[in-house]
């Protein structure tokens, strides 16, 4: 099995299930554009995000980490009628590039984009009140995952879904003598949701044109 061939299953999936989307290809040529790192969700992994929230039915979205707004876009299209996305990131630049991105693909009404450090802005929104999420997306730094996870929780119900990418690390979650503090993060989310009786969980591996990765996805309980 080699990187060429996940790329190439990764074309053919989006060839065949993924319509053209000029206003996604136009979000990521933007983001690279802008000098902003090339880390957004792959395409295929955009839509499962947008059948996820498809098949809840959500009304209210909660992402950390908005990037050029790649995955925002998806999840803002998935929503049910007067849904909303709030989305945090820490930096202004990629806050600017996400709001022109959402405003060219037409949701930009849709997501209210916050701009500062989570573990700051997540007290807030518990604050205002604005909960609870019907599903969260965590794409952000791994140091503080098990901190969003947390808060991702608090911000939840009854049968939200979580989601929290990059949690494989090309295979590095299994080093137990890792010094990497995002894989350190991971394993801390891991061992974190063993230990929690609020939430059933569980992870899958995924390779494609990412590499070696995969997902968690945890109902709240």
């Amino acid at each position: 099995m080699s990187q060429t061939l996940f790329d190439a299953i990764d074309r053919y999936i989006r060839e065949h299930l993924l319509a053209a989307e000029s206003d996604l290809d136009n979000a990521l040529q933007k983001s690279t554009a802008a000098g902003l790192p090339e880390i957004n969700v792959a395409p295929n992994q955009g839509k499962l995000l947008y059948v996820l929230a498809r098949a809840m039915g959500v009304k209210k979205v909660l992402e950390i980490g908005t990037l050029a707004g790649y995955s925002t876009i998806w999840l803002a299209r998935a929503l049910a009628p007067d849904g909303r996305v709030i989305t945090l990131e820490l930096d202004p630049k990629h806050a600017d590039v996400a709001r022109e991105n959402v405003s060219n693909a037409g949701v930009g009404t849709l997501i209210d984009i916050r701009v500062g450090a989570a573990l700051e802005t997540l007290p807030r929104l518990e604050a205002e009140g604005v909960g609870p999420f019907c599903l969260t997306f965590i794409d952000a730094d791994k140091v503080n995952i098990p901190s969003y996870f947390e808060w991702a929780v608090k911000l939840s119900r009854p049968g939200s879904l979580i989601v929290v990418d990059n949690v494989v690390r090309q295979g590095a979650l299994v080093n137990e003598h890792s010094t990497d503090p995002d894989v350190i993060g991971v394993r801390r989310l891991h061992e974190l949701i063993r230990n929690d009786p609020r939430v059933s969980a569980t992870t899958i591996q995924t390779v494609g044109s990412k590499g070696h990765d995969g997902l968690t996805f945890a109902v709240v309980n």
